[in-house]
């Protein structure tokens, strides 16, 4: 059975993504800490982080799409900590029948949440 899936991201800067996740809320997961990888996690949610410091942001493809159940919460709440919003992915309700919003981390990974409707 399958319990979990918990992506792994490229970074070109370990304390620039920490920094920037713990923004969004995100903690240090874990006891170890490896100079070439970070482990972060938000309630359910754990992303992986390996060192890349040659990644071309404009060439990564980096996704993740994160469901949650306080989509208007967490928008407001990074509109209010001045974190970009995607310039092309506000808060909308989808055609799919979810409302959504994306966000792009410093190592252009997009980071899309969504809540049903």
């Amino acid at each position: 059975m399958l319990t979990a899936i918990n992506p792994k991201l490229p970074m070109r800067n370990k304390a620039a993504t920490k920094a920037y996740y713990e923004q969004l809320g995100f903690a240090q997961w874990g006891h170890a800490d490896y100079p070439d990888y970070l482990m972060l996690q938000k309630d359910n949610i754990e992303i992986h982080f390996f060192l890349f410091p040659a990644l071309d942001t404009k060439e990564n493809y980096g996704q993740v799409y994160i469901r949650t159940n306080s989509i208007e919460e967490s928008y407001q709440s990074y509109l209010d900590q001045n974190i970009a919003i995607h310039p092309n992915a506000p808060l909308q309700a989808k055609p799919w029948g979810i409302k959504e919003f994306s966000l792009i981390d410093p190592d252009g990974n997009l980071l899309t949440f969504g809540e049903a409707l």
